[in-house]
Formats: structure tokens, C-alpha cells, sequence
């Protein structure tokens, strides 16, 4: 396939991922759309590695796993203590909490 192909897929992954942060008011979606934008991110970095025959792309990637690893713990939790205390996860709501 060529990096073309790729630069397509993730270029298309990454604008629905923006739109589903803007226009979703659901946290849980919100948060599936952060992980398509990291993942559009991960199909760009291994596709210039395999174009230039360098490892660091690849590397970088798994940093980025890592990361949105540790981003859906931490939004999970956020988001269930939105549905503790509202009994929706409407990011609405969200505003509305102090402190």
C-alpha cells in the first residue's frame, strides 16, 4: 500500500474524531472520540517509520498507547463521578460542578 493510502485513513479518522469531540455532549462517547484521534496519530507515525526504515515512529506510537491507557482511567472515573452525582453523562451538566 502506499503512505498515500495512510495519510487518507488518518486523515479521515482524525476529522471524525474532532467532530465527534465537538458535537457530542455524551462523556463516554467524547472520550471514544480522543482515543480515534490518538489512534489516526498512531497510523501516521507507523507509516512514516516503514516508509524511512526508522524504529522511532514506532516507538513513539507505543508512548501514545501508553498514554491513552492512562486517559481512559482517568476520564472513566471522571465520568462516572458525573453519573454519581447527575445520573446522566451529559457534558452539560459538567459546568455545574464546583470546586
Amino acid at each position: 500500500m502506499l503512505l498515500n493510502e495512510f495519510l487518507l485513513l488518518a486523515a479521515a479518522l482524525f476529522c471524525i474524531g474532532v467532530y465527534g469531540v465537538i458535537a457530542r455532549k455524551n462523556g463516554v462517547l467524547v472520550l471514544m472520540s480522543i482515543e480515534i484521534i490518538l489512534n489516526s496519530v498512531n497510523i501516521n507515525l507507523v507509516a512514516f517509520s516503514a516508509m524511512t526504515g526508522a524504529i522511532s515512529g514506532q516507538v513513539f506510537a507505543l508512548f501514545i498507547i501508553a498514554v491513552a491507557a492512562a486517559e481512559v482511567g482517568v476520564g472513566l472515573a471522571i465520568v462516572l463521578a458525573i453519573f454519581r452525582n447527575y445520573k446522566t453523562v451529559d457534558l452539560d451538566e459538567v459546568d455545574l460542578m464546583k470546586g
